[in-house]
């Protein structure tokens, strides 16, 4: 009966359930090469963009980083093309080939391209393209200025520069669609390169508004305000937040690269105590109030657990079928579904229905 009512009450959810979320979609697109695979975090992405997407202006990025992905496959299919010269016996087509110099190691451009070095760049673009796109899910279901308010005391600057690094995507969205639109009200018919002067620096002027607003803001409510702490806590402090950073990455990328036993699970387990560490004391130096704080609730724990979920069961599938991760090029094979992998990333689907509907913005206003 309480699942039942899980969602239907619109309010706005923690933006730290969305991240976890996105981010666990992104680790498990890491984990694979496999088209239909990557095809399945992409569609789950999707939907529960479309589902649980409000209407506020930082929505509408999701587009734009799906055409960032985009341009990254074709990069790298076209790159492969340039310098990778022919890895297999399935020649496509061959066009005239550019030797360089001795000082460039001897690589020759263009020549012969196999079908295997097209694929090769294919599934390694649509990988990077995966991982862009659930960044970019993550920008559209999440408040980057909510986010700001759950980020620790000791990340409080360096979460404010991510934050409004975030935000800059789609700000610059909402900034060419006010303009294009404003054109449109005073008749301007230019398209293409001609019309690229009359958006560029509207929509220029348009952030450097917005910066000088928000610079004005946070001075007067008080932001930057200290609190007194000794020298040696100080150090203590970025000792603690600096190394468990430093390990945390290290660790993540131990458990993710799985060739060491002492580069996983140990040194991410050490970084995240340290970086705790920090964050308690270092929560002690920076004094600021919270207005209608975001408060964890079950659906964000769901959500949450749903991207968790999905990363985790592929990883334990993939013990199984590890093959149908990474689709075989030498020799030459189509990549296969496995069941157990597709139904491991329908998991991380659960949002679309379970988490709360978002609150309109004209509501929030009011």
């Amino acid at each position: 009966m309480a699942f039942s009512n899980l969602g239907r009450a619109p309010r706005t959810l923690h933006p730290g359930a969305w991240w976890v979320w996105a981010l666990s979609l992104a680790v498990a697109a890491s984990h694979t090469t496999n088209p239909l695979l990557l095809g399945l975090i992409i569609a789950v992405a999707g939907l529960v963009v479309a589902n649980r997407r409000s209407d506020a202006p930082w929505a509408v990025a999701f587009r734009l980083y799906a055409y960032v992905g985009a341009l990254v496959l074709a990069s790298r299919i076209f790159f492969r093309i340039l310098i990778g010269g022919e890895d297999g016996g399935h020649v496509l087509f061959t066009l005239p080939s550019i030797p360089l110099p001795s000082i460039a190691a001897g690589i020759t451009l263009l020549g012969p391209t196999s079908a295997e070095e097209l694929l090769g760049g294919f599934y390694d673009g649509l990988r990077l393209a995966t991982m862009i796109i659930c960044i970019g899910a993550a920008n559209a279901l999440a408040n980057p200025k909510r986010m700001l308010k759950a980020v620790p005391g000791a990340l409080y600057e360096v979460g404010t520069a991510v934050t409004v690094a975030l935000s800059v995507a789609p700000q610059l969205v909402e900034s060419v669609q006010r303009v294009r639109r404003a054109r449109r009200l005073r008749a301007g018919r230019q398209r293409g390169m001609k019309a690229l002067k009359g958006v560029v620096i509207p929509v220029l002027e348009d952030a450097m508004n917005r910066s000088l607003r928000l610079a004005a803001a946070m001075d007067s409510r008080g932001y930057g305000r200290r609190g007194y702490l000794s020298p040696r806590v100080r150090t203590l402090i970025g000792v603690c937040v600096l190394g468990g950073l430093v390990g945390v990455c290290v660790g993540v990328y131990g458990v993710l690269d799985g060739t060491s036993t002492w580069l996983g699970l140990p040194m991410l387990v050490a970084g995240l105590v340290a970086a705790a560490v920090g964050f308690v004391l270092g929560g002690r130096r920076v004094r600021r109030t919270r207005y209608r704080p975001d408060r964890w609730r079950l659906e964000e724990t769901l959500v949450a657990l749903s991207g968790v979920g999905a990363c985790a069961l592929l990883f334990l599938t993939g013990h199984v079928d590890a093959t149908d991760l990474y689709p075989s090029l030498n020799p030459l094979r189509w990549p296969e579904l496995s069941p157990w992998h597709a139904l491991s990333l329908l998991v991380g689907v659960v949002p679309a229905w379970l988490a709360p509907r978002p609150v309109p913005v004209m509501e929030v206003s009011r």
